[in-house]
């Protein structure tokens, strides 16, 4: 599968008037990241994603919204990975966005990457154009619906228990109506939406925001989900440095939540990406130890 989008990515760069001889795949997992060596360009194609993703026109959409959400903070000289003057194509089943090539150099700091979420949250509560809602976990209706028991991995009463918190959560974590219902007072805004203190790309002209697949409309929290308090003091402290929003405990609980539902469903892309089934553990174990349904039920 690898090779197949690293072809596919490479015939639609030539097509597209680039010369690539020695293409390189930097990363792959989730997308197949390949340097299209000798230019400077990267393509990336989304690949192992949750079924719900793959559909070419939910794909599209989100490659678009990325797209719009890197220009307009690259526009505004902000520290991002800047997409490449070519056009996101569709190309043997694949779909791909093109982007400038930089060079990784040094080791991600990720006390210094959460107080650079703060200042992300700030420059993004200016993005002139409204996003849909949370759309990370559009994935996870019917992911677990289709979700089964795997020994080792999740447990029957796992998947119940799920179920029964997106039950009482849905209508929280689908509409921003709903949401605001519940937590009025809930800073709610463009946000990066997948966990912007691990997507950053060290470099020596210093640290890039990257991958901004996910971006949405919904509250800070969601950017924080899964990073437990220590990080989220960090957060905090920066953001009232600069009279910024702080992290609603009540909201973060909820979003901590919703964060192990979004990755339970990613338990059938395992057996191609056997070490996800490591991270998996790691939030499920946590989460069983958790309040049901963050304390909202």
């Amino acid at each position: 599968m690898t090779e197949n989008a690293t072809q596919a990515a490479v015939a639609a760069a030539r097509d597209l008037g680039l010369t690539v001889t020695d293409p390189k795949v930097l990363y792959d997992a989730f997308s197949v990241v390949v340097h299209l060596k000798p230019s400077p360009v990267v393509a990336r194609v989304p690949m192992n994603l949750p079924d719900y993703l793959m559909n070419v026109e939910v794909a599209v959409r989100r490659q678009q919204r990325e797209l719009d959400v890197a220009a307009w903070l690259a526009a505004r000289h902000q520290q991002v990975v800047v997409p490449s003057h070519l056009e996101p194509v569709e190309r043997d089943g694949f779909t791909m966005t093109f982007w400038q090539y930089v060079e990784e150099s040094g080791e991600v700091d990720y006390l210094a990457s959460t107080v650079r979420a703060a200042e992300l949250h700030a420059v993004l509560a200016d993005y002139p154009e409204e996003l849909p809602w949370l759309t990370p976990l559009l994935a996870v209706p019917s992911g677990l619906a289709s979700l089964e028991a795997v020994p080792g991995l999740l447990e029957q009463e796992d998947i119940d228990r799920a179920r029964a918190e997106w039950d009482v959560l849905q209508s929280v974590l689908t509409s921003r109506a709903g949401f605001e219902a519940v937590f009025p007072s809930a800073t709610v805004q463009t946000i990066h939406g997948d966990a912007p203190s691990y997507n950053v790309i060290p470099t020596a002209d210093g640290v890039l925001w990257a991958d901004f697949e996910d971006t949405t409309c919904g509250p800070i929290e969601w950017d924080m989900a899964g990073f437990g308090p220590d990080l989220g003091k960090v957060y905090n402290e920066a953001a009232a440095a600069m009279d910024r929003p702080l992290l609603d405990e009540r909201v973060q609980r909820v979003m901590d939540t919703a964060r192990v539902l979004q990755v339970m469903v990613c338990t059938p892309l395992v057996p191609q990406l056997p070490s996800l089934g490591d991270g998996i553990r790691m939030f499920v174990g946590q989460w069983r130890s958790m309040p049901f349904a963050g304390g909202l039920s």
